[in-house]
């Protein structure tokens, strides 16, 4: 018998409440004190289409999700047909008696075929078949025996606002499904899941990475975001919509992406902390509003969660296309900070220190992130969230005091930094102008030669002095390897388990994980990268973009790559067996 650590994966077509019933199936095992990573795939059409859930449970920390499946949830037969094969050994199948599914097809794969009557149940007890998913995740806890009391807790949770009577119907389903999979299938089913803590909640909570962005953003002060829906960035702006009156922030949905952005910019020209989020679709039509926060010199921050491209491109799937466009989007030369999370807590912590970045150098900060990162669920303790370590810095922001004192003041002043003294507008000692043209000290457009010069160098001479801020790659496994693993944002779960998992086998392998992308931390990358032996990529996109930044910058060039551009995320298992197949590397698996 093995417990608490297991994957279940649900599938269905859309409508059919395969999220909902994940989503819930997640914060049950929570509340029993297990740690849950759980991803999600769907179609970008409303209706039709498969779409599943998958969730690992363990009660160690998880980073990443897992090929290997042990129990399916199965609403259609499409769902068994597509999955079928990625059940262990020993694992089960639970689905609607109503399919009429070959259940010897299942068990010809050493797999076990569980027929539950989820809509037969769902109607009879609960009066309508729309309850069979509820039924479903009571047969899911039933057949691994987990406590029907934390399903009970989710569902009068869920469907409160419903009303007493459909609690009371979705409980009276639900264990319904749950006493069947219990007498009927638990014996023969060797995976359980216990509770391990009866009140997890007040240390650990479950949210993802569009929501940790948010949540970071509104403790850096944030009070102002304007966003024109994209998948898969909507998200941040709907969970900060959601705080807006209890934190006095504005939320401002606009007519398109150029609107966003330049609500975002006047903002936070008035000094108001202020964001935009979007996708590289959206991120393209504010490039030329990029140029304008760059040319005036006022601080942005920007959320770009990537999907895969180009126009349209996959809507609802993951992939890391956009890092060389985010570098030199907009036309002319101009500063820019690229920052790449690759955690749920990374996500955290780059919400509010954007805001700090963008306020010290005065220009726009991009965070960047992928749909995988935004939107798979993790459950994470409550003490990674330290408030206590945000800090607010607001950079050359002149003080009333200091506008009181000043005769003769300059916008785009000339220093040795590059940074200008920066005032809110109002103070009648700082009134000033500025233009998207080039322009001089005090923002009137100017086309002298000499001046001109001056200005480029003072605005890309932030860049420099940015580098003290930007961090280091970070260095994870054997300090003398054989194979170094080279990495940016989402891909850094599943790189860090294959190592884990490779180490344990023997293999001397480690992880170069860069977070801080541009501008590019040479001096910071360049030993560690002098010290590996063998250089190996991994990133979801075609061409191997931070590979492509390294060699631009460092001259290094990586001795393979792994580079997936499905739409879909890399496994650890996918990333051990590509070392061995793609790129030719002998490991120990």
């Amino acid at each position: 018998m093995i417990k608490n650590n297991m994957t279940i994966k649900i599938g269905g077509e859309a409508g059919m409440g395969v999220e909902s019933g994940g989503a819930g199936l997640t914060k049950a095992l929570t509340r029993g004190g297990l740690y849950v990573f759980a991803n999600q795939d769907y179609m970008s059409r409303i209706r039709g289409g498969h779409n599943f859930f998958q969730l690992r449970v363990s009660t160690q920390e998880l980073k990443t999700f897992t090929d290997d499946v042990h129990l399916l949830l199965a609403f259609t037969k499409d769902c068994i047909e597509r999955h079928k094969h990625e059940i262990v050994k020993g694992g089960a199948i639970l689905y609607d008696e109503a399919l009429s599914y070959d259940a010897e097809s299942i068990r010809s794969l050493g797999a076990k075929a569980c027929p539950v009557p989820f809509s037969k149940l769902a109607t009879e007890i609960g009066g309508h078949r729309i309850m069979s998913n509820t039924c479903a995740m009571g047969a899911a806890f039933g057949i691994t025996g987990y406590a029907f009391e934390r399903v009970e807790d989710i569902i009068k949770t869920n469907f409160k606002k419903k009303g007493e009577d459909v609690v009371a119907k979705n409980l009276a389903v639900a264990k319904a499904g749950y006493d069947f999979a219990q007498e009927q299938y638990s014996k023969n089913f060797d995976y359980k899941l216990e509770v391990i803590d009866a009140n997890p909640t007040r240390r650990r909570m479950v949210l993802h990475g569009n929501q940790a962005i948010g949540l970071g953003a509104i403790a850096a002060g944030c009070k102002f975001i304007s966003a024109y829906p994209m998948t898969p960035a909507t998200s941040i702006f709907e969970y900060i919509t959601a705080k807006a009156n209890q934190y006095g922030i504005v939320s401002k949905q606009t007519e398109d992406e150029i609107a966003a952005i330049l609500f975002a910019i006047g903002a936070n020209h008035a000094g108001v902390r202020a964001m935009t989020c979007t996708s590289g679709g959206g991120f393209s039509l504010m490039v030329e509003a990029l140029g304008l926060a760059s040319m005036t010199e006022t601080p942005l921050v920007i959320a770009e969660v990537q999907r895969g491209g180009p126009s349209t491109g996959l809507p609802t799937r993951t992939e890391q296309p956009d890092l060389e466009f985010v570098i030199s989007a907009s036309q002319g030369e101009a500063p820019r900070i690229v920052i790449a999370p690759g955690t749920i807590e990374e996500c955290f912590e780059a919400g509010w220190r954007a805001f700090n970045l963008a306020e010290k150098y005065q220009c726009p900060v991009i965070i960047l992130s992928d749909l995988y990162l935004s939107s798979h669920l993790c459950s994470t303790d409550k003490s990674r969230f330290d408030f206590s370590k945000v800090k607010i810095d607001r950079g050359s922001l002149l003080t009333k005091e200091q506008l009181d004192r000043i005769t003769d003041y300059k916008r785009h002043a000339i220093t040795d930094n590059g940074i200008s003294p920066r005032a809110i507008p109002g103070h009648p000692h700082a009134v000033f102008v500025t233009t998207s043209d080039e322009h001089t000290e005090y923002g009137y457009a100017v086309e002298d030669a000499d001046l001109r010069s001056k200005m480029m160098e003072k605005r890309m001479k932030k860049l420099d002095l940015a580098l003290q801020d930007m961090r280091a790659p970070e260095l994870y496994g054997d300090k003398d390897a054989d194979v170094t693993l080279v990495g940016w944002g989402s891909t850094c779960g599943s790189i860090r388990e294959a190592v884990d998992r490779l180490r344990k086998n023997g293999q001397k392998i480690n992880f170069l994980k860069f977070t801080d992308i541009w501008p590019f931390p040479e001096d910071k990358a360049r030993p560690l990268l002098e010290k590996a032996k063998t250089l190996v990529a991994i990133e979801n996109n075609y061409t191997g973009q931070l590979a492509n930044v390294i060699r631009r910058c460092t001259g290094i060039k990586m001795d393979a790559k792994i580079l997936k551009y499905s739409g879909r995320p890399f496994s650890p298992e996918e990333i051990i067996a590509n070392l061995k197949e793609e790129a030719k590397i002998h490991v120990k698996a």
